[in-house]
């Protein structure tokens, strides 16, 4: 018992060590956070992008509510629940409408914020100007009346890294839960590889978003720490043997998968195959993405 806690506890930090490598290499390159470089240097940057969102589509598709799905049927199971209601798909439907929800509120309360400004004078006349603005003034006044809904919102990009920091953490519970230390190596490797993947794309699609630079670090950090958290969580639990464990968890699952399919099919994928330019190109980079994933859990 002894030598698997501490193979657990090795997990745990090779975890944490090589999720905050992968994530601080598109947030510490300056050339990832380049806006207005060349038409090369952003065709790269918006491939890249694609990529990162065959990544979640995969992640969304083959990886998250395939293991919710899995969970939620053994607790139904187990606790001898039988409905013709579909309750785990209500569940993900829930998630769903939670984020779509608190997005919507945030809109509203933005959209009256620029109401209000818009009733501001743009420019101070100083007794010359005569209350008329061009269109440049608009442009270099700052002020942001409409919201970009095809931009990466701050919104978006924060119920992006929490739908994942729930998956890390459920993944790292399965690690935490198991009672051999050849299962814990087993999958451990496995997620060590898709957590790179997962984490390197999220830190992509942060340092595109309008997050400060300082959040965007705190959010990787707080990312990489979900899967140790995880892994503790699962040893106190082996400890203590809970009951309601297993329910908890597979509502949580639940709820961050309709939060992913949400942000997949509304936020990530959206912004790349709208705007203009390569989409052919786009098509297939987030086909390798896609691909890479489901090599990987095809393989195990």
């Amino acid at each position: 018992m002894e030598y698997l806690f501490q193979v657990k506890i090795g997990a745990l930090i090779g975890l944490l060590l090589l999720t905050l490598l992968f994530g601080f290499i598109p947030a510490r390159i300056k050339w990832f956070r380049e806006t207005n470089g060349t038409d090369i240097h952003r065709t790269v940057l918006s491939l890249i992008s694609c990529f990162a969102g065959g990544v979640f589509l995969a992640a969304c598709l083959l990886d998250i509510i395939p293991d919710y799905l899995s969970d939620i049927g053994t607790v139904l199971d187990a606790r001898e629940v039988e409905t013709p209601f579909p309750l785990p798909e209500f569940i993900i439907a829930a998630g769903f409408f939670m984020v779509l929800i608190l997005e919507k509120i945030v809109q509203s309360f933005r959209e009256m914020r620029g109401a209000r400004e818009e009733r501001a004078p743009l420019l101070h006349d100083h007794g010359h100007g005569h209350g008329l603005a061009t269109a440049r003034d608009l442009e270099s006044s700052g002020h942001h009346v409409h919201v970009d809904l095809q931009a990466h919102s701050s919104f978006r990009s924060f119920m992006l890294f929490l739908s994942l920091s729930l998956h890390s953490v459920f993944e790292g519970l399965a690690i935490g839960l198991q009672s051999t230390d050849s299962k814990v190596l087993e999958i451990c490797i496995a997620i060590l590889v898709h957590k790179s993947i997962i984490v390197f794309s999220l830190s992509v699609k942060l340092v595109q978003s309008t997050v400060h630079p300082l959040w965007v670090a705190a959010y990787i950090v707080v990312f990489a720490l979900m899967s140790p958290l995880g892994i503790a969580i699962g040893i106190g639990v082996m400890e203590a043997q809970l009951t309601a464990g297993p329910l908890i968890q597979a509502v949580l699952e639940g709820l961050a998968a309709g939060t992913f399919v949400y942000i997949t099919f509304l936020e990530i994928l959206p912004h790349e195959l709208n705007s203009p330019g390569n989409q052919l190109l786009k098509v297939m980079f987030i086909l390798f993405g896609f691909t890479i994933m489901a090599g990987l859990t095809f393989l195990g």
